[in-house]
């Protein structure tokens, strides 16, 4: 790209990472749009306008970052999840559009009255802020062990004024927890160590730590299901997302913890993702 107007940096841009993405013309227009600090709108409608060179060189080296597999939020350093802009980096995971469907199991099944809701494995803060957006009336508690992901989750919280009701604390699953939860929540790492997958579609530039759990993807889960129970009021409920494969076993590894009328559910695209359990007594 030496030269060029807006349409013509996106027809090139978009060819470029063709074979990286289903949607290139679109992821295109995300990064300029991202670079230029104008919405996609101004795309269309100063579709002449002839970019600076600087500019050219800026969106060049997204796009070759693109064409080497990195997320495009990553490129730009935000997400949206629950309609909620969020700032994310490679210290944390991109969160899924399917995440919010664990939120949206949470706030139907929860009481919108006072409740105490941890997430476990916070990362960005995606669960545990969609939560606090709708629910101003709960106290959440955000976990995490890595100290660069919590800041980020911090840092989210900050932009989006939603700090009042949330505390952001730094260790392993439950271990920070220093009262009963009416709720506990966790998308946690679910993926087999060895699963080639990982090394596709940019999962290879998300943290493993939040992605990899052992060598069947489920020991993250397990560690949960046996911990979770000490830091849940009676009938609490335990809600986890899981691989679309995974769901009979996480049901059974929560029936034998003792977990109490352990559900399934699927996710939009008819995919078993979710499970809710009660604490037992």
């Amino acid at each position: 790209m030496n030269s060029g107007s807006i349409e013509q940096v996106l027809s090139a841009g978009a060819k470029a990472i063709a074979e990286q993405s289903k949607i290139a013309p679109l992821e295109a227009q995300i990064l300029l749009a991202h670079l230029l600090q104008k919405d996609r709108a101004y795309l269309y409608s100063w579709p002449e306008k002839i970019l600076s060179d600087e500019q050219l060189k800026s969106f060049q080296s997204m796009i070759e970052r693109r064409q080497s597999g990195e997320p495009v939020a990553y490129l730009t350093g935000s997400k949206e999840f629950w309609s909620l802009p969020l700032k994310v980096t490679p210290d944390v995971l991109i969160p899924r559009p399917e995440t919010e469907q664990l939120v949206q199991l949470a706030l139907d099944l929860l009481p919108h009255d006072a409740c105490k809701v941890a997430d476990l494995g916070t990362g960005s803060g995606a669960i545990a802020l969609a939560l606090a957006s709708e629910r101003p009336q709960w106290q959440l508690t955000a976990i995490d062990f890595s100290s660069t992901a919590l800041e980020v989750a911090q840092e989210n919280a900050n932009g989006l004024g939603l700090t009042d009701q949330l505390e952001f604390k730094l260790g392993n699953w439950c271990e920070p927890l220093d009262t009963p939860q009416h709720a506990i929540l966790s998308n946690p790492p679910y993926i087999a160590k060895a699963d080639p997958h990982l090394q596709k579609d940019g999962l290879n530039f998300e943290p493993a730590s939040a992605l990899a759990s052992g060598a069947d993807g489920l020991d993250d889960i397990r560690i949960i299901s046996e911990t979770t129970k000490d830091y849940l009021v009676t009938d609490g409920l335990l809600l986890l997302e899981h691989g679309y494969q995974q769901q009979a076993k996480v049901i059974k590894i929560l029936e034998s913890s003792g977990y109490k009328d352990v559900r399934g559910y699927q996710d939009d695209q008819q995919q078993d993702r979710f499970v809710v359990a009660k604490c037992p007594s």
